[in-house]
């Protein structure tokens, strides 16, 4: 208690440093709290700066942790809040939530690793926003690189434009259409050999076959009790929380897998 105390006065001291700064920050006491509670956990539990055990430390945190599209707040249209809702997830802020925690300790850094794990080049604004998994490899300062092809010689290499939107249009209005080669490992191929090299804390991005998007869900490797979780925040109408799912199981029926790897 006392070092999560110790935790959240150093958010009084952050709050007051972060009045200079040109954005709004949205951070709720309960998810305050929950955030100074993790945090003085990785301490306790000497994880941090062990990655694959921090990331697997943190994310559990999360388990059952509500599903809520949508948090964010920002808009072409409206200035961008920088958002830290840890009571409400969806399956991208899960892993922006676990990766800025999984570095932090204090407060104050949680929110400092927030901004630049969401935002290029660590500028707060909608349009700046990493809407795409991929531009966690491909945008800078780079969160993950892409293991997509070393996990797999059987990884497809697709050319798509990010953005544009069946109609013609794009999703993200004012963002524009970004070109990029996309490498996915086909749900068919993930033999003994890609499970072998799957790691604790890789992140996977569910292949979208549609031209304006990489994938369509996110979610963490967890390897325990012998088996290879997928750590997710699923929308599923059973489910709707943060939840573990066998990943041979659930990949089965989906059409293919892109890997993230970090802390190198």
């Amino acid at each position: 208690m006392k070092i999560v105390m110790t935790l959240l006065c150093s958010w009084f001291l952050f709050a007051c440093q972060a009045q200079e700064k040109s954005y709004a920050i949205d951070f709720p006491a309960d998810s305050k709290e929950k955030a100074a509670e993790i945090i003085a956990n990785n301490q306790i539990n000497s994880v941090l700066g062990h990655y694959e055990k921090s990331i697997a430390a943190v994310s559990a945190a999360f388990i059952d942790t509500p599903y809520h599209a949508n948090t964010l707040k920002g808009s072409a249209h409206t200035p961008e809040i920088l958002v830290a809702n840890l009571s409400q997830v969806d399956c991208f802020t899960l892993l922006d939530y676990t990766v800025a925690l999984s570095g932090a300790n204090t407060i104050g850094t949680f929110i400092n690793n927030l901004v630049r794990v969401r935002y290029i080049n660590s500028q707060v604004g909608y349009l700046n926003r990493r809407h795409f998994f991929t531009d966690w490899a491909y945008r800078q300062p780079q969160n993950a690189r892409d293991v997509t092809r070393e996990i797999s010689p059987d990884a497809i290499r697709v050319s798509k434009r990010l953005n544009l939107n069946p109609q013609g249009g794009e999703y993200i209005v004012g963002l524009g259409i970004i070109t990029r080669d996309i490498d996915y490992i086909p749900s068919v191929s993930i033999n003994q050999q890609v499970l072998d090299n799957l790691r604790t804390g890789d992140y996977i991005g569910i292949y979208s076959p549609l031209e304006g998007l990489d994938v369509s869900h996110t979610g963490i490797i967890i390897r325990k009790d012998g088996k290879i979780w997928f750590r997710n925040a699923s929308s599923l109408r059973a489910n709707m929380k943060v939840m573990d799912a066998l990943f041979t199981e659930y990949i089965a029926s989906r059409p293919g897998i892109l890997v993230l790897r970090g802390g190198q």
